[in-house]
């Protein structure tokens, strides 16, 4: 199974359904936020609005569920058993498990395609177990949970970059994602109106090898998409390597005075896929 929403992905609330096609619309994929986006009391009507966009006469759903992720509460939980009725009655069968903490958790997500959200200590330390899972297709990672459950205050340095736990654990999960050949999702961007701190961190996924990046806000998208398509030139150039790989038919060669040899040249495949 292999995961292709990204680059951009919108977080929208469940019991906001006047907000699903709209953050459908400006994203790659809309992640329906079941858990910490909607209050305990409205909950109940948050599933009953994502069973009603669906309609009534045998139509199409609203959402096109291979753009759409629903995000659901962690398992254990009663509205996680309830999360998982709502679907069943669903074509939506892509969803984000909050809080994931083993790979045990997700034996009861079979016949769905998870996002193992790791955002606790547990499910840092436990982040490649739970990629070894056959049903993961990514991994995120979340910041402020993950220091909320360690008893700190904020995931941020007065700078804005991230404390030292939380680098810990975005690498952690990235590395478990990729020995597993599993998407690796970077966590949002809390500070709305900075967007030019948004680009940064963007540019940063892209280089380390996120896949995606989540947003909370429609605003974010287009940083995050700029941060993953790659310029004119950076495609003109991954092609001209290629075609001096090819015609130098070795597995070592020099181009333009540097040597070149395997990785380089995954580096520009890479490119060449994002620019598609």
């Amino acid at each position: 199974m292999t995961f292709v929403m990204g680059p951009a992905l919108l977080f929208c609330p469940a019991d906001r359904p006047e907000r699903f096609q709209k953050a459908a619309e400006r994203s790659d994929a809309v992640i329906i936020d079941l858990e910490d986006a909607v209050a305990a009391p409205d909950k109940k009507r948050a599933r009953g609005a994502i069973l009603a966009q669906l309609g009534s006469s045998g139509e199409g759903p609203e959402l096109d569920p291979s753009r759409t992720i629903i995000r659901i509460n962690p398992a254990g939980t009663e509205d996680f058993e309830k999360d998982l009725h709502c679907l069943a009655h669903t074509p939506y069968r892509t969803v984000m498990l909050a809080k994931t903490e083993s790979a045990e958790q997700l034996r009861a997500l079979d016949g769905f395609h998870v996002i193992a959200l790791c955002e606790t200590a547990a499910g840092i330390v436990n982040a490649p177990a739970i990629a070894a899972a056959p049903n993961v297709v990514a991994l995120m990672w979340g910041a402020e949970d993950l220091l909320a459950s360690l008893g700190g205050t904020s995931s941020r340095n007065d700078d804005g970059g991230y404390r030292a736990v939380a680098l810990h654990a975005r690498s952690s999960v990235l590395l478990a994602a990729g020995a597993f050949g599993k998407e690796a999702v970077d966590a949002v961007y809390v500070n709305i109106p900075d967007l030019d701190g948004l680009a940064e961190e963007a540019r940063d996924a892209v280089a380390s090898g996120f896949g995606s990046k989540a947003c909370i806000h429609p605003s974010q998208v287009a940083a995050v998409r700029a941060a993953y398509a790659p310029s004119a030139d950076e495609v003109a150039a991954a092609r001209e390597l290629l075609e001096a790989a090819r015609a130098a038919g070795t597995g070592v060669f020099q181009f333009n005075g540097k040597m070149i040899d395997g990785p380089i040249l995954k580096h520009a495949e890479a490119t060449l896929r994002k620019a598609r």
